[in-house]
């Protein structure tokens, strides 16, 4: 198992985070909003946790608390990102559609163009050194692993809830959800608050399983590749992301002996999946279930 877990572990960790930052993404699209902001909130909390490991302005803290000063990064990466999201969230959720995902992508662009200017923030080269909570980069499966099933758990209840069956009539008809006294902008801020913070902590948890940090983190190209995971995976369900981001994340790995051709099989895979698959894997999946039910069902009644 250990020697599985040397070999796979990197993987297997970078397989939980992605899943977790698709599932940020998918709060927002429950009230049927495109926002692609996770990778802002990303690498917002990946600076927190790489400047308070790095700085010595953070010394006498590391030094008192120990171990116990990457709980206290989880934290305030939560809470920056949750603040953050209130101020971005209550004007550009006013946005619909694609006007909203442009809106987003600027954030995200914004908060990168300024951490590449910044001192504190390492500027171009980024920080190095973060401090590391294992020594095995495989045992950073203890920590997002747990994350990732209660977060799923977390979800699973919240779909169940008034707020849970809030957020589905925003998304189904905003106009009448309004009508029958259900506040569209609250839950709309609300579920982008929760996807934020999940991205914040995640991000917090990866600067020192990555061991540096840098702009890099938080870019266009990651907004895109989290919406794949998304949408892929199938956006009406909480499986939906999961299941893309393992798919998509692990296949370039997969068909790594194919070197550059990988690239081109991975992109096949996008392209057919959007356009047979327009509901997502998980979609499909649920049509198969009932088409064999009825199938079943039609058997049993015939004889």
């Amino acid at each position: 198992m250990e020697d599985f877990l040397q070999n796979n572990g990197f993987l297997l960790v970078t397989l939980t985070q992605q899943a977790l930052l698709a599932i940020s993404l998918y709060y927002p699209l429950m009230t049927g909003q495109l926002s692609v902001a996770s990778p802002g909130f990303y690498a917002v909390g990946g600076y927190i946790a790489a400047i308070m490991g790095t700085i010595d302005f953070f010394a006498p803290w590391r030094a008192v608390l120990g171990w116990a000063i990457f709980p206290l990064e989880w934290l305030i990466a939560g809470l920056v990102s949750a603040v953050l999201a209130v101020l971005v969230g209550i004007p550009a959720l006013r946005l619909r559609g694609i006007y909203l995902a442009l809106a987003t992508i600027a954030f995200v662009e914004i908060l990168r163009v300024l951490c590449l200017n910044m001192e504190i923030t390492g500027g171009a080269i980024g920080i190095f050194g973060v401090p590391q909570m294992f020594e095995n980069r495989w045992s950073y499966i203890w920590v997002f692993g747990p994350l990732l099933i209660i977060m799923l758990l977390f979800t699973w209840r919240l779909e169940q809830t008034r707020v849970g069956r809030a957020f589905k009539a925003v998304r189904e008809d905003e106009m009448a959800a309004d009508c029958m006294g259900v506040n569209p902008t609250y839950f709309k801020v609300m579920a982008f608050v929760i996807g934020a913070v999940l991205a914040g902590v995640v991000g917090a948890m990866s600067a020192p399983f990555l061991n540096t940090w840098n702009a890099r983190q938080g870019t266009f190209d990651a907004s895109i590749a989290y919406l794949a995971y998304v949408l892929i995976g199938g956006s009406r369900s909480m499986w939906g992301p999961v299941m893309g981001a393992i798919l998509l994340a692990a296949l370039p790995e997969i068909l790594r002996p194919l070197k550059d051709a990988r690239l081109i099989i991975n992109g096949l895979v996008l392209i057919i999946a959007s356009i047979y698959l327009p509901q997502g894997i998980v979609g499909a999946l649920q049509r198969l279930r009932i088409f064999m039910i009825r199938r079943v069902s039609s058997m049993s009644g015939g004889s």
